[in-house]
């Protein structure tokens, strides 16, 4: 009897200390509005309890003891309420807000932002519609296209690639407004891949871009593309410059030289948008990018604006370019001038007795080797006492003139300075 008396005191006192240790440990739960409260770092939710301004200061009660979870199992996380004599309403949790509106952007983003807002009403949204002959019911399939342009001037003249609009029937030039026009082609340079369409719009829709100068640009500079990937209108996208005069060979044999190679993602239908400097100048036209899945890869591609501004009178009074021939395809930039690399067989320039590199021959036992000398070509200094130092100076010469004009070149030959007198070659311009 003293054992079983001495086994249901010990029973008794246990359930009591029992229970009082799972009354303590009972935390008060507090609910998020239809959401567990996030687990992750970063994101904190701080609970917040209101407290009473005249309430007299009460003893707070010990803390609460968080069962032990058993062995291979996550303690479940839990909101608790340190002072279990108040109540707690629920859905009282808020964010840390970290804005502040005296905060001002960083100069990186103020020129971004800057850039964009001066620009963005320039750029148009290209879209084309061709027919394809659809080669197993023999039927005729409508295509669409998309790309981008620029705004260039009051008369609603539209700067683009010209492989935007190849071949298509029906072009159609939507605004910054949303206004869509139907375009008419006026002339384009196959060569150079740009290309001019005009719409009818109202002056005050039409806000031309402004142009910038390609031959002052460095590798590493910022530059700002604004087109149309994807048909999402006006996307800005920010990169470097990653090189220059990269030569582009597109449709065919067409080589385009000169050519600036950019970072900055672009992707279909930016075709014939603006890249620009940091002061919102447009310093060349998107035109293709490098990459094997047809996406953007990190190397783009775009025409310097020099270029550009050469052809583009000749577009619109002509409908193509009317280019001079001076029977030079290919030369390199040298710390004197232009070094002649490439004649073109019976042109002006070896005609007028311009000198590239010499092949000589020499015998080695059995094999005769071929080596190119380079030190025997002219090196091309002045035009009409101007001095070219790189390849945009000559060609922006030589192409503001006319077929049958005629040049004086000097040039440095085993190391004195000649004149040579040249006859530009070429289609000659219609009389109008």
């Amino acid at each position: 009897m003293r054992i079983l008396g001495a086994c249901l005191v010990s029973a008794i006192v246990g359930g009591i200390v029992a229970g009082t240790v799972v009354r303590i440990s009972e935390p008060t739960t507090l609910v998020a509005q239809q959401a567990t409260p996030p687990r992750g770092p970063g994101f904190p939710l701080i609970p917040i309890f209101p407290q009473k301004k005249d309430s007299p200061k009460e003893t707070p009660p010990p803390p609460a003891i968080a069962p032990t979870p058993a062995p291979g199992k996550t303690q479940p996380f839990q909101w608790t309420n340190p002072n279990s004599n108040q109540p707690l309403p629920q859905n009282t949790f808020t964010l840390h807000d970290e804005w502040d509106d005296t905060e001002e952007l960083t100069v990186e983003e103020q020129v971004s932002v800057r850039v964009y807002e001066d620009t963005n009403r320039s750029v148009v949204n290209i879209t084309t519609r061709t027919i394809r002959t659809d080669n197993f019911f023999l039927q005729a399939v409508p295509e669409e296209g998309t790309g981008s342009g620029m705004v260039i001037d009051k008369s609603g003249h539209i700067l683009t690639n010209f492989h935007v609009i190849e071949d298509v029937r029906e072009v159609a030039v939507t605004l910054f407004n949303g206004e869509s026009y139907d375009a008419t082609y006026v002339g384009s340079d196959p060569v150079n891949d740009l290309a001019i369409i005009r719409i009818e719009a109202p002056p005050e829709e039409l806000i031309p871009v402004r142009m910038g100068n390609s031959s002052k640009l460095k590798v590493g500079m910022n530059v700002y593309a604004i087109g149309n990937p994807f048909g999402l209108e006006r996307t800005l996208t920010t990169g470097i410059i990653s090189s220059l005069n990269r030569s582009l060979k597109i449709n065919g044999d067409r080589t385009i030289k000169s050519i600036i190679q950019i970072d900055a993602a672009v992707n279909p239908g930016n075709s014939g948008g603006p890249l620009l400097d940091s002061h919102g100048r447009m310093i060349g036209i998107n035109t293709a990018i490098y990459s094997k899945t047809g996406q953007s890869s990190g190397v783009g591609f775009a025409i310097p604006v020099n270029l550009a501004k050469r052809v583009i009178p000749q577009l619109i009074r002509h409908g193509h370019v009317i280019r001079p021939e001076i029977g030079i395809s290919r030369v390199y930039e040298t710390e004197e001038g232009l070094l002649v690399a490439k004649l073109i067989p019976g042109g002006p320039a070896e005609l007028a007795g311009i000198r590239g590199p010499q092949t000589k021959r020499e015998r080695r036992g059995p094999f005769v080797v071929e080596r190119i000398d380079r030190t025997a070509a002219d090196t091309i200094i002045k035009v009409d006492n101007e001095k070219v130092a790189t390849v945009d100076d000559f060609l922006g010469n030589i192409e503001s003139r006319n077929p049958g004009d005629t040049v004086t070149l000097t040039i440095l030959r085993e190391g004195q300075e000649v004149t040579v007198p040249l006859r530009l070659g070429g289609e000659v311009p219609p009389v109008r």
